[in-house]
């Protein structure tokens, strides 16, 4: 049995707005159908660009891009049948809630009876049941941003864009929707693609999340492959919390490296793409590392002595921020977490301490340049 063929594909696709720099550059891509894909990338990556392209408000210099197995280049986004959703709501705002809704039905020349029925069932499905005659001056931010949903659903799309749907709205209100929208991908089964520059709603939300720097996907996974196993050192410092601790490869022995950190200690790390005998930077996540009051003699082989600087409460959880070679000029100061009311065993600010973790938690990068690092596109299987 052959494997399902994706609903969106970018094969080798390209767009560059002033004719010499790629704002994206070889994009190839498959999203499968049903699938909800994440966009994630910092300002300029070029995520929203592939949207707009996607959508039909941009065209690409180069390449191809498929929607259930046919080009839509040259297609206009209206007849597309793509949903769209932005940051901004792009509600009409002379016109009631209702009619926001029914328009794409009335585009498409549906009867006004079956616009009736689609659009109540709009309100009912992101939860607005009688606001139909409502202006959306007269709504809330989230309101407002249920309607621009329901409008992106009334006509059953098969595939719904959403740039930045949630970036208007405060921290509560975007947890909350972000639910809804899990609730309702779930139910409908459409394919989304979602982009966003916020990592934990990448990662809440997500089936797979493709990280984009420079024009090019750093890496495509899913969430928990990405957060655990980033593949190079863009993606580590981009995606998530990591402590960067810098240090020179000593040795190499099969896929573990040896490492001196720059405040002196010598630990071991699982190697991603450092090399021996050159600068690298270890990235370890805050909630890896064990702490405890004692010496780092005590605390056993690759322990490293630390002095807590301090202890933040944080609602649900601690954090413990410590310096590794502390007096030294090569000080490094680096973060651990904890749950709230987790024993600390002794452990106060300005008293010494031990730190450790286990080589497969830290990952060895080769110190790159500062820039995003060159990636081959990779194709959804």
């Amino acid at each position: 049995m052959s494997p399902t063929p994706p609903l969106v594909r970018f094969n080798a696709v390209r767009k560059s707005f002033d004719g010499r720099t790629d704002v994206v550059r070889d994009l190839t891509l498959d999203v499968a159908q049903g699938e909800l894909l994440t966009l994630l990338g910092p300002s300029g990556s070029g995520k929203t660009t592939t949207l707009m392209m996607l959508a039909g408000f941009e065209r690409p210099d180069g390449g191809d891009i498929e929607l259930a197995g046919r080009s839509v280049i040259g297609l206009p986004a209206h007849k597309r049948g793509i949903g769209v959703v932005f940051q901004n709501f792009a509600l009409f705002p002379h016109m009631t809630v209702a009619e926001n809704i029914a328009f794409p039905l009335q585009v498409r020349r549906v009867p006004h009876a079956e616009q009736i029925r689609k659009v109540r069932a709009a309100l009912d499905l992101v939860r607005l049941p009688g606001l139909a005659d409502r202006l959306p001056g007269q709504l809330s931010g989230g309101q407002q941003q249920r309607v621009a949903l329901a409008r992106a659903l009334v006509f059953d799309p098969r595939l719904v864009l959403l740039d930045e749907p949630l970036g208007a709205l405060d921290r509560a209100l975007r947890e909350e929707l972000q639910a809804e929208l899990r609730h309702l991908h779930r139910q409908l089964g459409v394919t989304m693609l979602y982009v966003t520059h916020d990592q934990a709603e990448a990662l809440a939300l997500a089936d797979r999340i493709a990280i984009f720097a420079s024009g090019r996907i750093q890496q495509l996974g899913t969430p928990q492959a990405l957060y655990d196993t980033p593949e190079n050192l863009f993606v580590a410092r981009f995606l998530g919390e990591n402590n960067l601790l810098p240090g020179q490869v000593l040795a190499l022995e099969d896929d573990i490296a040896r490492v001196r950190l720059a405040c002196g200690a010598e630990v071991e790390a699982q190697c991603v793409d450092a090399r021996a005998g050159e600068p690298c930077m270890l990235a370890i996540r805050p909630e890896r590392i064990a702490v405890a009051p004692i010496s780092a003699t005590d605390m056993g082989e690759g322990a490293i002595s630390a002095v807590l600087q301090e202890i933040v409460f944080q609602g649900d959880q601690l954090r413990l921020r410590l310096q590794l070679g502390a007096g030294t000029a090569d000080a490094v100061d680096i973060t651990i977490k904890r749950p709230a009311g987790a024993p600390l065993g002794g452990l106060h600010p300005g008293r010494s301490a031990a730190v450790a973790w286990q080589p497969h938690h830290a990952l060895a990068f080769h110190r790159a340049p500062h820039r995003a690092p060159h990636c081959a596109s990779q194709r959804a299987g």
